[in-house]
């Protein structure tokens, strides 16, 4: 059995596509189809669907693929163990993030991360929407929510600390709340669907329902309304982080944190088979945000 050929189909396998697998690995769409052709033949099933948007595998490809992913690991290691193995990353890495975080985090860190890794190139996706990562052929995604797909695997990036804030201009015209019961006398802008903020006190949970004459979709227009004196808002430190350090905002009900378990989360489709480029991104910007990124300093 080929190994060239088991890895084209593990890279099918994540990619949905064979001219995107086969590009990765030096290959043109002809050639990569013939050895996928050749792979079935030995095998004597069919392995993967072909239609002419995407492929996908077939009931013996799920069961085959699991098996490809073992041998190649197994080969990987065999080489290394004799000082073989090449695992400088290499290839396109598709990455999905959202927008707002990708651009103020990912992006001002990309030119040394490429530096470091010359024969790596980087598609990057920027949106706030979640994708599908096999479905869409990414490699990895960037995420501030928590993980509901089970055939996913997630790293901790850093964490993603969530306050109250607001300007002070606005503070200075309407008050400052006390208790977060008193938050029912203030404009408080949130976030569409997240208007019920919780906020711990001691060993007690206090929940309230944020009301206001402003609501949004995007984290950074959150952010700036309330720079801007609409209300009092939620901001992750990551996004909020140089107007509180300019002033332009202020912590509120500091006393009371909120009830928030979140972080930034590597995800990827499956650990048995880690690409050296994921791992690489992975490492690098573990090292980049440290165990108290620069935002929260």
């Amino acid at each position: 059995m080929n190994i060239e050929h088991l890895k084209l189909f593990v890279r099918i396998a994540a990619t949905h596509n064979i001219s995107m697998a086969g590009s990765e690995l030096g290959l043109s769409p002809a050639v990569a189809s013939a050895h996928i052709n050749k792979l079935e033949e030995n095998l004597g099933v069919r392995l993967i669907h072909r239609t002419t948007r995407k492929v996908s595998l077939t009931e013996d490809g799920q069961a085959f693929l699991h098996h490809a992913e073992d041998v190649l690991d197994s080969v990987e290691a065999a080489r290394a163990s004799v000082g073989a193995g090449s695992l400088s990353p290499s290839g396109t890495l598709r990455i999905a993030a959202p927008a707002s975080f990708g651009r103020l985090h990912l992006l001002p860190a990309l030119t040394q991360f490429l530096a470091n890794n010359p024969q790596l190139k980087v598609d990057l996706k920027l949106s706030d929407s979640i994708v599908d990562l096999v479905e869409g052929g990414f490699d990895i995604a960037v995420r501030n929510s928590a993980l509901k797909d089970s055939s996913l695997v997630a790293r901790k990036l850093a964490p993603d600390k969530r306050i109250l804030c607001a300007s002070p201009n606005y503070l200075a015209h309407h008050g400052v709340p006390k208790t977060p019961q008193e938050l029912t006398n203030f404009n408080c802008i949130s976030l569409v669907g997240l208007d019920n903020w919780s906020f711990k006190d001691g060993t007690n949970t206090i929940s309230v329902k944020a009301k206001g004459s402003f609501a949004t979709d995007n984290g950074e227009a959150i952010r700036d309304a309330c720079t801007n004196g609409i209300g009092i808002t939620i901001n992750s430190t990551w996004s909020a982080y140089k107007q509180l350090q300019s002033g332009e905002l202020v912590e509120v009900l500091s006393d009371f944190p909120l009830v928030a378990n979140t972080a930034i989360w590597a995800v990827y489709p499956s650990s048995r088979m880690l690409a050296p480029k994921v791992r690489a991104f992975i490492d690098y910007y573990l090292r980049y945000f440290g165990d108290t990124p620069y935002w929260d300093k």
